[in-house]
């Protein structure tokens, strides 16, 4: 039952919409109206597929199909926090699922705020042990997280050889580049 939206190119955290569909086949069928909304985000025309869901929601304000879909129209418009507020009331209203979590932890994620994100992607994995993608992306901010605390460590102690490598692992997990040695050569991941 994974939702997610489509990632930037690749990023570190595993996905946000190719699986909004199971969601939907999850709940009850609201007919041509979410399915026109979705047809038109896929074809980039946001503001006429948040129109379409907006219309939706004006006559089922709290239809848990449409709310979603609609979070991930503004998340792809850019309007961030809107996303994050709609997430968060789907979340409250519906604790169960574990969709709506995984969503929000990756705009969390996506604005650096990895504490977060590793909050409300632990309340994902345990509403929905099953959840795979939700695992998957609380690695990847584990990973992050580990990756900044050596980052700090590295600015404190910049010749530990061993804090050097697990920074590179980490920022190679990530398809970060890694960091420059003294030398000035990169050793960028080839990913």
């Amino acid at each position: 039952m994974p939702p997610s939206f489509p990632p930037p190119p690749r990023s570190p955290f595993a996905v946000l919409t190719a699986a909004w569909l199971s969601f939907f086949l999850a709940l009850p069928a609201h007919g041509d109206a979410l399915t026109d909304a979705q047809r038109l985000l896929d074809q980039g025309q946001i503001p006429a597929a948040l129109a379409r869901v907006d219309s939706h929601l004006a006559s089922k304000p709290g239809d848990a199909q449409g709310r979603f879909l609609r979070g991930l129209i503004l998340s792809q418009a850019g309007r961030v926090n809107e996303a994050i507020a709609v997430f968060s009331g789907l979340s409250e209203d519906h604790p169960d699922l574990p969709e709506p979590y995984n969503n929000l932890a990756v705009l969390y994620a996506q604005q650096k705020q990895y504490e977060q994100a590793r909050a409300v992607l632990e309340t994902a994995v345990r509403v929905h042990p099953g959840y795979t993608v939700a695992h998957e992306n609380l690695g990847d901010v584990y990973v992050q997280l580990a990756g900044d605390a050596y980052a700090r460590a590295m600015q404190l102690d910049a010749a530990n050889k061993r804090l050097k490598t697990k920074l590179t692992l980490a920022r190679e997990l990530l398809g970060q580049p890694s960091i420059t040695s003294s030398a000035g050569t990169d050793k960028a991941s080839a990913r």
